[in-house]
This record gives C-alpha cells, structure tokens and sequence, in this order.
C-alpha cells in the first residue's frame, strides 16, 4: 500500500514544508486540483525540484484537451496526471497515449463516472483507478459508503476522499493499492507521524 499525500488549498511554499516533514512516510505527493489552478505548473516543477525521488501526481482532472495538459504537466515533472473518468472516451484514449510516450502513468477518478465509461476503463493496463468520495459529498452530500470496483487486473486502485484513522476499516473491503491522504496529514501538528500511524493502522487490518 502507498500513501499519496495530497497538498491543497496551500500555497507552494506551505505544500512543500509539509510535504517535508511528511517525506519520509509518504509514497506519493499530489498536486492537488486547487494548488494547480491558483500557481499552475510551477506548483509541479517546484515540488519535483525538491522531492526529484518522489513520485509527484498532478490533479489535473482533465476532462478535455488532453493531449496539452497531459504534455503541459508532464514536461514540468509530473509522473502522473488525472483524467475525469466521465469525459469523452476520445481524451481518455489521448491521455494513456500521451502518458505511454512521455513513459508517465495516468489516474483516471471516477468521480460520478456513469456504467459505459466504467466498462470502457476496463480496457487499459497500467493506469490507476480512483475511487473518489467529493469535498463536495463529504461536506454536503452525508456519509458515503465505499463499494468494491470491478477492475482490470493490471490497475492499481487508489481511493480519495476524507482517509483518517477512523476510515480504514471500512476501506479495507476496496482493499486499495493508493491510500489518497489529505488533511488527516496535512492539517495534523505532526505530518510524519500522522503518516506513519496511518500506515501502522492499515497493516493491523490486514
């Protein structure tokens, strides 16, 4: 299991020191969607800059123009970037192709993703799924409940959306291969232990 660490709602210069004092727990760093379109790519290249052995993902969300957005995150040090699994099958093909040339990796969030696209999805190797529950959903929408994904057995699977402690359990029936983390880190006082006690609680379930 990997813990991706997402970094939102900050400036650069506040990911990056949390992101520092998390480094050591974490697999992952994300740009998150909102960092991206306050700072742009300089949000990427600065954190690549810093952490040049972390796998850095790029929020993007992307749901058309894909092939210069992907190029656009991927160029600035990016080794992931996100697609909208409810866009168009035409982007969703342009960005695993853009990814397989850059030799990066697509996630693709299927956030309100609808049954033709999830059976599209199906179809790709060597891309990761996100099971997402929206800032949106967690604020306004009650309490979401996880659900098992039919995935093809070349997919990762990342889940997002409000991971503590106190979820864990319940997200062990999705069993992920990317734990998203957000606030249950950044926002703790001690961002490496925060990780590192996720982490330990995770291995107790399996």
């Amino acid at each position: 299991m990997k813990i991706q660490l997402a970094l939102d709602r900050l400036t650069i210069e506040e990911a990056i020191a949390i992101a520092e004092k998390a480094e050591q727990e974490i697999d992952w760093i994300e740009i998150g969607t909102s960092l991206i379109k306050e700072f742009g790519v300089k949000s990427i290249k600065e954190m690549k800059k810093r952490f040049p052995n972390k796998f850095i993902v790029a929020d993007i969300k992307t749901f058309d123009n894909a092939k210069y957005e992907f190029e656009m995150c991927f160029q600035a040090g990016a080794d992931i970037a996100t697609v909208m699994g409810a866009a168009p099958a035409v982007t969703l093909d342009v960005c695993v192709e853009t990814a397989e040339r850059f030799g990066k990796k697509v996630m693709i969030d299927l956030l309100n993703t609808l049954e033709e696209n999830l059976k599209y999805i199906e179809q790709f190797d060597n891309v990761v799924v996100c099971k997402h529950i929206s800032k949106d959903q967690q604020e306004h929408g009650g309490k979401a409940q996880w659900v098992s994904l039919s995935v093809s057995g070349h997919q990762e699977v990342a889940a997002a959306g409000g991971i503590g402690i106190d979820t864990l359990a319940e997200l062990k029936k999705l069993n992920p291969d990317v734990l998203i983390v957000g606030s249950a880190i950044s926002k703790a006082e001690d961002p490496k232990k925060a990780a590192r006690e996720i982490r330990k609680a995770w291995e107790a379930l399996s």
